[in-house]
C-alpha cells in the first residue's frame, strides 16, 4: 500500500493514504446518514481521539469545482462523526484545525455506497464483552472511573454501572450472552457481587424472572434504605461501625440495602438511648429508648401544666412572630425564597417553638417521679413521650411525716368529747339532718327537673356532654361528670401489628397532645375551660373525644350487624377514602388471603389481562406482583371501601348544613 505524505494530492489517485489539514475536510453531500450524530456521540469520539488519537481513518474524495479542477478541499466520504469529533478537540484547543488527519482516498467508488456500507456492514460489541472490558481497564490499570470515563467519553456513573455489570458472576454473564437474561435481569443481579449467591438465586427462579423478584430475592435478609432505622442512623455511622450497604447503581437514590440487620437495630437503640440519656437530665426518674413504642406499658400519665410567660418572652414573641410574618409574606415555601431571608425565617421558627414550649412545663414532683419513652417514628425521627408513672412511684406527692408519736389517750378524749357532741346535736331537733330517704326522694325530683332543662337548652347539654368526656378521656375521673355517660376508647394495637407507627397514628396522637397542652392542671377547673371556649372549639373538643370512642372493627365474636351499618351511613358522611392513607402489599393484605382472591384484586384494580398473566405463579411470586401492579390503582378490599350513598337520599352531610321542609333542625330529624 502506498501513502502520500503531502497534505493534498496532486491528482486524484484512488487507493493511497493521505494526510489532510482538519479545516481542509467538508461534509460530503452524498453521505447517506441524514439525521446527524448525538452530542454523547461526538463527546466519547471526542475523548478517545484526545487519549489515543485518529484510530481508524477518513474515506475521502477530491472537491472539484464545475470545470473539474480540484478545490484543494476534501469531502468525508466515510467518518464524518470522527470529523465533528476532531473539530470539537480543535475548539478545546487539544488539537489544531490545520493538523493532518490520515485519510484513505477513493475515487473509484460511489461515495453514497460507501457512506451506506459503513453504517450497515458491522456488527456492534456484545454488552457483556464489553463490560468485561471496562473492568479489565479497572483492574490491570488501575483506571479509576473517573480515569476510564474521561478516555471513553462518559460519565463516572456510567463507568460504575458498567464496572458493576463486568462483576457479574462470570456463568450469569454468558446466559446474558445466549439471551438468556435481559439486561434488566442482569441489572438486577448486579445488586450484589457474591458470585455464589447471584447463581443461587438464578438456579431458583423459574418462569417469572422479573427484575424486581430477582432484587428481592438477593435481598430478602437485609434492610431498605428507607426504612426508619436506615434514615434515623444514617449511612456514614453504619459504615463506619463496620456495617456494608449493598448499592443498586441502576436503581433511583435511596436504592441501597443495609446489610446486617442486627447492627442497624443496636446503632438504632444506641443512638435512641443517647437521646434518652439528653430528656433524662430535665431530672426525670427514668428514660426508656425502644425502636417501638411499647404499648403494654399500663402506667399512668400525667401531662404538662399551663405557665404563664415572662413579660420579656411574651415581648419577644409577639417581635417574632412579627418579623416572621413580613419575612414570609408573598412566597409560598422555602424553596422561593431568597438564601439569606429563608435562613432567618428558619431561625425565627426555631425561637418562636422555643418561647412556645415554655407555655406548658411540668410539676417539679411529677418529673422527680415519673419518666420518658423515647422512640422511633415511622419516619426515621425520634418521638419523645414523657410524663409517665410507674406503679410504685404513685405515692402521694407529700407523704404524711414517718415516726410521728400518737397520743391514743388523747385520741380517746378526742372521741369521747365526739360522741358527746353528736348526741347533744341529736337531742336538738332544730340541727338534725333529714333522712337519707328524703335526700333521695328530692334529689330524684331535682333531677328530673334538670332533665327538662337540659333537653330544652341544645347548648348547655353540649357542654355537659363535652365536659364529661373530656373529664374521663383526659383526667381518668369518671365522677367528674354529672352524665352517666361512659366512653370506651378501644385500642387498636392488638388488632393490626404497627398500626401505632403510621402516619395516621401519629395525626391522632398529636392532636391529643394539642389539646392535652391547652387543658387545665386540675379537674375541677375543667368546666370553667369548656364553657370558656367558642363554639368552634368546643365542637373540636366533642369531635375528638367521641372520635376517639369510635369502634367499626370486624371481630369473629362480636356480632353487631347495626352497629356496623351505622359505621357505614358515617363513613358515606364523612367522604372517607382509604386510598390515600391504606395500599396493598404484601404485608397488609395479599400474602394473607388465597390466591383467587390475589386474582380477584388484580381484576378489579387493574385488568383481567394482568389477572392471567400472574394466575400461574405460586403464591409468594404472585403477591409480590400484584402488589406491583396495584401500586397506585387506588384499589380497595370491600371491607374498607365506603359505601355509596343512594341516589334518591340526600347524604347525612347535606342534612346537617340544610333544614328540613318543616323548619326542624337535623337534630330533630336525627332523634326520631
Amino acid at each position: 500500500m502506498n501513502a502520500v505524505t503531502e497534505t493534498t494530492a496532486a491528482e486524484p489517485v484512488s487507493g493511497v493514504e493521505i494526510f489532510v489539514p482538519l479545516n481542509k475536510l467538508k461534509k460530503s453531500p452524498r453521505n447517506a446518514r441524514k439525521v446527524p450524530h448525538g452530542t454523547s456521540a461526538i463527546e466519547a469520539l471526542a475523548a478517545s481521539i484526545a487519549h489515543k488519537g485518529l484510530i481508524q481513518n477518513l474515506v475521502v474524495e477530491p472537491e472539484v469545482k464545475d470545470d473539474g479542477t480540484p478545490t484543494d478541499f476534501y469531502f468525508v466520504t466515510a467518518g464524518e462523526g470522527r470529523r465533528e469529533a476532531m473539530l470539537l478537540c480543535a475548539k478545546r484547543r487539544t488539537m489544531k484545525k490545520s493538523d493532518p488527519v490520515r485519510c484513505w482516498l477513493d475515487t473509484e467508488n460511489d461515495p453514497s455506497e460507501i457512506s451506506l456500507d459503513e453504517n450497515v456492514t458491522r456488527t456492534p460489541m456484545h454488552p457483556a464483552d464489553q463490560f468485561e472490558r471496562f473492568r479489565e481497564l479497572s483492574e490491570t490499570k488501575g483506571w479509576g472511573a473517573q480515569e476510564i470515563g474521561a478516555r471513553f467519553g462518559v460519565s463516572a456513573h456510567v463507568v460504575k454501572q458498567r464496572l458493576r455489570l463486568g462483576a457479574v458472576s462470570p456463568k450469569l454473564l454468558q446466559v446474558y450472552r445466549e439471551d438468556g437474561l435481559t439486561l434488566d435481569q442482569l441489572m438486577a443481579f448486579a445488586i450484589t457481587e457474591d458470585h455464589e449467591r447471584q447463581e443461587q438465586v438464578f438456579e431458583s427462579l423459574h418462569h417469572n424472572r422479573e427484575p424486581w423478584i430477582i432484587r428481592r430475592d438477593l435481598t430478602a435478609a437485609n434492610v431498605p434504605g428507607h426504612d426508619r432505622r436506615a434514615i434515623f442512623v444514617g449511612e456514614a455511622a453504619y459504615e463506619e461501625a463496620g456495617g456494608t450497604i449493598i448499592r443498586d447503581l441502576f436503581a433511583d437514590e435511596g436504592g441501597g440495602y443495609f446489610e446486617d440487620a442486627g447492627l442497624l437495630d443496636m446503632l438504632a437503640i444506641e443512638k435512641l438511648r443517647e437521646v434518652a440519656a439528653e430528656v433524662q437530665a430535665e431530672g426525670w426518674k427514668w428514660a426508656e429508648a425502644h425502636i417501638d413504642y411499647p404499648h403494654a406499658h399500663g402506667m399512668q400519665r400525667v401531662y404538662p401544666e399551663p405557665v404563664a410567660l415572662s413579660d420579656e418572652d411574651e415581648k419577644r414573641l409577639e417581635a417574632a412572630w412579627v418579623e416572621y410574618d413580613q419575612l414570609v409574606e408573598g412566597f409560598d415555601s422555602y424553596d422561593e425564597m431568597p438564601e439569606d431571608v429563608a435562613a432567618k425565617v428558619e431561625a425565627l421558627d426555631a425561637e418562636i417553638d422555643a418561647i412556645s414550649d415554655k407555655r406548658h412545663a411540668y410539676d417539679a414532683n411529677v418529673i422527680a417521679r415519673g419518666g420518658v419513652f423515647v422512640v422511633l417514628n415511622h419516619d426515621g425521627t425520634v418521638r419523645i413521650e414523657r410524663g409517665f408513672i410507674r406503679a410504685e412511684d404513685e405515692a402521694l406527692a407529700d407523704p404524711q411525716p414517718e415516726g410521728e408519736v400518737i397520743d391514743l389517750k388523747a385520741v380517746e378524749d378526742e372521741q369521747a368529747e365526739g360522741d358527746e357532741e353528736v348526741q347533744d346535736i341529736e337531742d336538738e331537733e332544730v340541727g338534725k339532718p333529714i333522712s337519707e330517704a328524703l335526700t333521695r326522694d328530692l334529689s330524684a325530683h331535682r333531677t328530673l327537673a334538670l332533665r327538662v332543662a337540659l333537653g330544652e337548652r341544645p347548648d348547655m347539654a353540649l357542654i355537659a356532654l363535652t365536659h364529661t368526656l373530656t373529664s374521663q378521656l383526659f383526667y381518668s375521673y369518671a365522677e367528674a361528670g354529672c352524665l352517666e355517660v361512659s366512653p370506651t376508647v378501644t385500642p387498636l394495637g392488638s388488632h393490626a401489628d404497627g398500626i401505632e407507627d403510621t402516619p395516621l397514628a401519629a395525626k391522632a396522637n398529636a392532636a391529643h397532645e394539642a389539646w392535652v397542652e391547652r387543658m387545665p392542671r386540675d379537674v375541677a377547673d375543667l368546666w370553667t375551660f369548656i364553657v370558656a371556649l367558642d363554639n368552634e372549639d368546643r365542637m373540636g373538643l366533642l369531635a375528638h373525644c367521641v372520635s376517639g370512642t369510635f369502634n367499626a372493627l370486624r371481630l369473629p365474636w362480636d356480632r353487631k350487624p347495626r352497629s356496623l351499618q351505622a359505621a357505614d351511613r358515617l363513613a358515606s358522611a364523612l367522604t372517607l377514602d382509604m386510598a390515600k392513607d391504606w395500599t396493598p402489599t404484601v404485608d397488609s393484605y395479599l400474602g394473607r388471603v388465597t390466591k383467587a382472591h390475589i386474582l380477584e384484586a388484580v381484576t378489579e384494580g387493574v385488568s383481567e389481562e394482568a389477572a392471567r398473566r400472574i394466575a400461574d405463579m405460586k403464591k409468594q411470586d404472585m403477591a409480590q406482583a400484584a402488589e406491583q401492579l396495584l401500586a397506585g390503582t387506588g384499589w380497595l378490599p370491600t371491607v374498607l371501601r365506603t359505601p355509596e350513598a343512594e341516589a334518591a337520599q340526600p347524604s347525612d352531610a347535606e342534612a346537617l348544613e340544610a333544614p328540613t321542609e318543616d323548619g326542624e333542625d337535623f337534630y330533630a330529624v336525627a332523634a326520631e
